[in-house]
């Protein structure tokens, strides 16, 4: 019975462990893959500074049209450049100095020439105007686009969700992580009666004389386009505000009218508990300017910058279910806890490219066994991470393919977050390791970096050489082994693993003994414990998720 209800754990769990609709394989890549995820000179010519995305949603028809204005940098002489846009939305014209440029289309890209160079160094602007019926979610978040219903009193209820899929399913961009705009003006229009809730602060609503009601929200951070989201109801609101490391966090709740009480003894439990414990782990949250929202949604959640989405349906755990098997995972609102970590992992931390997407993943499910250490003890946010086991594959690769947005296996999430439990206990410094991840944020926060980068200054502040651990658990999809064999009355070990240069340490011990670490290789070495043989030998597999192997 354990085993099936780890088993059926594990189907229903799948979908969030699987939340970017890319995570399914994929044998051959194509042109249009690498026009979506390639950095190719028509990208990197130029370094985007500013959006201003100005759009209607005409709900009944399910039908958007607006502009985007595009502030950007030239970062060598070009005529031509490229921005995305997916081809069943139709762009009415490029307007550059108050003349149309031409433009041509191939799958998703938009390339655009301009009728002389731009130099290097130039501060310029163009605006595409465009319309038409976006992509539809069928289950968002994990196919992407736009989501249309209606609430219980059947008001519309509208979302965006867009990760994997990109921006560019709705709106013009240059839709590649490895470049965040820096500031952004989002501007929705509704009919009249709804609200639009986007990220960042309300600077203006506007009765228009249409019918319809715009309010412009402006992002002053940096910000991903994937995280951009219009989110369309008859939202009631819910004010605080927590003291926080950099001063006083408004807390802003946007949720339906009618279930503003149950959302304010149910935010009121888990959010400011949750800040607590990542600005412990992880430093200052990140956008104080900004300030932290919830907004209620007709899907299950997505990290949308400062406008977390959540439809846990006000239940503990993941929709009612505890995602670790340990009992506390239902003392707490996962979507709030995880939706919520992204702030530091994904938004404020955002990798080049979706292939690296396991640090804004793993680092993510990894803060939840945080906040349950900071709640209930180190011991169990030690067993929430060993729950975490029941929802890993070991079906490939966690670090995807690079330059044709595609990331690794959805191992990413929990292989990830027991990836990064061993790393403390190797380390075995707890304020050290704290010092890392509020390290991590501060050097890469507010920019974008890459695996490498991140692996390097672990590195550097642990003081060991980490790489050939990450690159095992990354890299390669086969759990390591430890070999244990004796040999003429003497224990002997090493690792059968495909990364060459695995070494990681572990921890053994004679049974009723002390644990004590040994450095295995993937060559033989003897086992310096006194006493030790392959029947007493005990291995630390709590900590460290490795399969055992006593010949």
């Amino acid at each position: 019975m354990k085993t099936l209800a780890k088993l059926l754990l594990l189907i229903v769990s799948f979908p969030l462990l699987s939340k970017a609709q890319l995570l399914q394989k994929k044998e051959a890549y194509t042109r249009a893959d690498t026009l979506r995820g390639a950095l190719t000179p028509l990208r990197t010519c130029y370094d985007i500074n500013y959006y201003h995305l100005d759009v209607k949603f005409d709900i009944d028809q399910k039908f958007i049209s607006g502009n985007v204005l595009f502030k950007f940098t030239a970062t060598q002489d070009f005529t031509k450049l490229q921005f995305d846009l997916y081809e069943n939305l139709k762009i009415e014209k490029v307007v550059y100095k108050g003349k149309e440029l031409p433009f041509t289309r191939e799958f998703n890209a938009v390339f655009v020439t301009f009728p002389k160079a731009v130099k290097s160094g130039a501060k310029d602007e163009f605006t595409v105007f465009y319309s038409g019926n976006p992509t539809i979610a069928k289950h968002a978040p994990w196919d992407g686009g736009v989501v249309y219903t209606t609430d219980s009193l059947k008001r519309p209820w509208v979302a965006t969700a867009c990760q994997g899929a990109g921006a560019s399913i709705w709106w013009p961009t240059k839709d590649h992580q490895a470049d965040e705009v820096d500031s952004m003006l989002i501007s929705i229009s509704v009919p009249k009666g709804l609200k639009d809730i986007s990220n960042g602060r309300l600077r203006k609503t506007t009765e228009l004389k249409d019918g319809y009601t715009k309010f412009d929200w402006f992002v002053s951070y940096p910000i991903n386009n994937y995280d951009v989201a219009a989110n369309i109801a008859n939202y009631d609101h819910i004010g605080d505000s927590y003291d926080g490391e950099d001063g006083k966090l408004t807390l802003d709740y946007w949720v339906l009218s009618y279930n503003v009480e149950k959302a304010k003894k149910h935010f009121g439990e888990d959010v400011k508990p949750m800040l607590k414990a990542f600005e412990y782990w992880f430093g200052p949250y990140p956008f104080y300017r900004d300030g932290y929202k919830l907004v209620e949604t007709p899907h299950l959640g997505m990290e949308h910058q400062s406008a977390v989405a959540y439809g846990n349906k006000y239940k503990k755990g993941y929709l009612g279910m505890d995602m670790a098997g340990t009992g506390t995972g239902l003392q707490w609102d996962y979507i709030i806890v995880h939706e919520s970590g992204h702030e530091w992992f994904g938004n404020n931390i955002t990798t080049k490219d979706i292939a690296d997407m396991w640090v804004h993943e793993g680092f993510t499910n990894y803060s939840e066994a945080l906040f349950t250490e900071s709640r209930w003890g180190k011991q169990a946010g030690l067993e929430y991470i060993h729950g975490l086991r029941t929802g890993i594959s070991n079906d490939g690769p966690i670090i995807g393919p690079y330059n044709v947005n595609k990331e690794g296996s959805g191992d990413m999430y929990p292989k990830g977050a027991n990836l990064l439990g061993m790393i403390r206990t190797i380390i075995n410094d707890d304020e050290k390791w704290r010092g890392i991840l509020r390290g991590l944020n501060k050097t890469f926060g507010k920019k974008t970096t890459t695996s490498d980068e991140v692996i390097k200054y672990i590195n550097e502040q642990a003081g060991m050489d980490l790489t050939p651990v990450f690159d095992q658990y990354l890299k390669h999809g086969a759990l390591p082994i430890l070999e244990l064999a004796e040999f003429r009355g003497k224990l002997y070990c090493r690792w059968i693993a495909e990364e060459q240069k695995f070494n990681m340490p572990v921890r053994v011990k004679v049974k009723d003994g002390e644990y004590k670490v040994i450095k295995p290789t993937r060559k033989l070495s003897a086992v310096n414990i006194d006493g030790a043989t392959k029947d007493n030998i005990e291995v630390d597999t709590f900590n460290f998720y490795i399969g055992v192997l006593k010949e």
